[in-house]
């Protein structure tokens, strides 16, 4: 009681900003006090008796045994209890026999709020939260060296064990109660809900999948449901908490429904800027002229620096060529859609340095980045370029380390998230390595480990510190758990910051971060890349236009359509998908929402001669008049306008062969 109390009067001290009548404490953080300079020397010493609060021997006696004597007769499957009564469930007679259970079992195991020994609890658990609220810059070593504790000896579980006993859910209202004379939470039993809370987000960030679901311990997965279980059932009932929860939590809405939000949130958007096409106005677009040879470098002069407003409507696009003569485009919007697939292409190709990829192929900005000069811009064009894609529901095949994703979701600030779980995204050998120190039983410290981290960077040694003077901190059994959330926590975050800043920021110039929170980390990367379903043919075939005398019955058309269905294979579909489009996997919510839409051509000559359709041409193709079969000719595609030309083939066997070849080798692709 007296060190609390010693604790809170510090506590009134204690800030959670720098402001001009603030000063940086070691121990405290921002602190509304001057500061003895002379008292530096002996911040190790204080630290050294500090930690004594929540050394082993002392949290062993104070919560592990009069946790362990009061829930001592409690059995393990008391907390299942009470869920079988919130369940719904047509068996009258069960709910009638499991109800009378519950309330002989709830009088069996009871506790009160106010008792001596629910007391002595809440003063013990207040002594801890105090601690995790004053003492600032050990808060991380307070909840590590206690939930040790908890992960080892059940208090943890001991404590979820004795909350229930106060009655349903968790004596909810006994709490309640206790609330209406105490509206500011300050009484020492409001201290054993807060700290248990705080410890359990905690806990969970560090469970690995072996523990959570194969070990089981201290908490069983019928632990979790019975949370799970009580919220559901609070949202039938339609209380105003478990509203705001869902308002709180989109998911909950199917994913289908989440993706034309977002086209909805889009489209007024671009309504109410005024970049959208009417009867009586024409968006303003940007011109911008790109030499084939340098895409990225024009691409970049003109776009870099564009306002967001303007990025946002339309940008038209007039390709140079080799000799330095314009291009002719067809039509201004697929001539962009070629400029932002090529552009991307370019950008993401690791020997740019700009990204890396992990052993599964998956790309993250680049830790040695640096070396190119002005890299920071680049990654901020490089979003930029991302952004519009996604503003405009052009798929790019562009695949991301989940963790890279959920940063750019800004998942790493949210109270869950953990290091270590994300850290298979990137490398998988470190995460078993990591894992292993964990685990490990005997004493850490003979590894020889320290807090701090070795790269090699072009044949030069660089050690960087995870803390402080980390090059002379060993890792131990007591600190190896914020050993090993640093080390992860460096290689995906500390490395890469800057860059990774960069990206989102040229990202979100485009694309409101509250419209992401929509979505998953997997479902971002399917609204950037894709649906990763089978090509449904259907789908493809009701989207279709046609030209140059081809129709949805013409027999070259029929043949297309029938290879696909019967002659091809789930991953030759892809291929030919990607062919035509650039990208193997489907748009999101089907084929209505590719831009430009799927396109077949009948074509007479080849791509370098061909001049477009003719009255001539047309009636051809539209009778299947055709001197000679043109079977040395393979088909050739337009990604940009997702254009697929095919000659007037006399043989299905022709199409088949000749498709097949194209598709597989992506000879004849071309994008312009």
């Amino acid at each position: 009681f007296v060190v609390t109390r010693l604790l809170e009067s510090c506590q009134h001290y204690v800030v959670t900003k720098q402001s001009n009548l603030t000063h940086w404490h070691p121990v405290l953080g921002w602190f509304a006090q001057s500061l003895d300079s002379s008292l530096h020397e002996a911040m190790p010493y204080i630290k050294s008796q500090l930690y004594i609060l929540w050394s082993t021997p002392l949290v062993s006696v104070l919560l592990d045994q009069t946790l362990a004597e009061l829930v001592e007769n409690i059995p393990d499957n008391y907390i299942d209890g009470p869920s079988s009564s919130t369940s719904a469930t047509s068996n009258i007679l069960r709910r009638a026999l499991d109800h009378r259970v519950n309330r002989a079992n709830a009088a069996k195991y009871h506790h009160k709020l106010g008792s001596p020994e629910c007391t002595k609890v809440a003063l013990i658990c207040s002594l801890y939260q105090t601690s995790l609220e004053t003492l600032t810059q050990l808060r991380l070593d307070i909840l590590t060296g206690s939930l040790m504790l908890c992960y080892q000896d059940r208090i943890l579980y001991n404590l979820w064990l004795f909350l229930s006993s106060l009655g349903p859910n968790c004596g909810l209202k006994a709490f309640l109660d206790l609330l209406t004379v105490n509206t500011k939470c300050s009484a020492p039993e409001f201290q054993m809900l807060i700290l248990f809370c705080d410890c359990m987000t905690h806990y969970v960030t560090i469970l690995d999948d072996l523990e959570m679901y194969e070990q089981q311990k201290p908490f069983r997965l019928t632990d979790y449901s019975f949370v799970v279980s009580a919220f559901i059932s609070d949202l039938e009932k339609g209380k105003k908490t478990t509203q705001v929860l869902l308002q709180k939590m989109p998911h909950i809405i199917p994913h289908e429904e989440r993706v034309q939000l977002f086209r909805r949130y889009v489209a007024n958007e671009k309504t109410v800027l005024g970049l959208t096409e009417s009867a009586c106005v024409s968006p303003q677009s940007t011109l911008i002229a790109v030499h084939r040879c340098r895409i990225v470098e024009d691409g970049y002069r003109q776009l870099a620096m564009l306002p967001s407003q303007a990025l946002k409507g339309v940008i038209r696009v007039r390709f140079i060529n080799e000799q330095g003569l314009d291009e002719a485009g067809i039509d201004q919007d697929g001539v962009f859609k070629e400029f932002l697939e090529e552009t991307i292409k370019r950008v993401f190709d690791p020997s740019l340095n700009l990204f890396r990829v992990t052993s599964e192929e998956r790309l993250y900005p680049s830790p040695t980045s640096y070396m190119q000069d002005d890299h920071l811009q680049l990654f901020e064009f490089v979003g930029r370029m991302l952004g519009k894609a996604v503003y405009e529901g052009i798929v790019v095949d562009v695949p991301f380390a989940s963790f890279f994703l959920s940063q750019l979701l800004g998942q790493q600030h949210q109270a869950l998230y953990s290091s270590m779980d994300e850290l298979p995204s990137l490398d998988r050998e470190l995460y078993r390595s990591l894992t292993f120190i964990k685990h490990h039983q005997g004493d850490v410290q003979d590894l020889d480990l320290t807090f701090s981290v070795d790269e090699d960077c072009l044949g030069k040694l660089i050690t960087h510190e995870l803390v402080p003077g980390g090059k002379a901190i060993p890792v131990t059994n007591e600190n190896k758990i914020n050993y090993i959330h640093l080390m992860a926590h460096f290689r995906m975050h500390t490395q890469i910051k800057d860059q990774t800043a960069a990206f989102i920021r040229g990202f979100r110039s485009l694309i409101n971060p509250e419209w992401l929170s929509l979505f998953s980390t997997p479902e971002l990367q399917r609204l950037i890349s894709g649906d990763n379903v089978p090509l449904d043919l259907r789908d493809l075939r009701r989207h279709t236009h046609y030209y140059g005398g081809f129709h949805d019955s013409h027999r070259v058309v029929c043949w297309l359509w029938d290879i696909l269905d019967k002659d091809f294979n789930d991953e030759e579909r892809r291929l030919f998908l990607k062919f035509v489009t650039s990208c193997s996997k489907p748009p999101l919510l089907g084929f209505a929402h590719l831009e430009p839409p799927f396109s077949i051509r009948c074509v007479e000559v080849g791509d370098d001669e061909d001049t477009g359709d003719t009255i001539g041409s047309v009636i051809r193709g539209f009778f299947t008049i055709r001197k000679k079969d043109p079977q040395n000719r393979l088909p050739t595609s337009s990604t940009c306008f997702n254009l697929l030309k095919l000659p007037n083939y006399q043989k299905k066997s022709t199409l088949r062969d000749k498709l097949r070849y194209a598709v597989s080798s992506n000879t004849g692709f071309e994008l312009s």
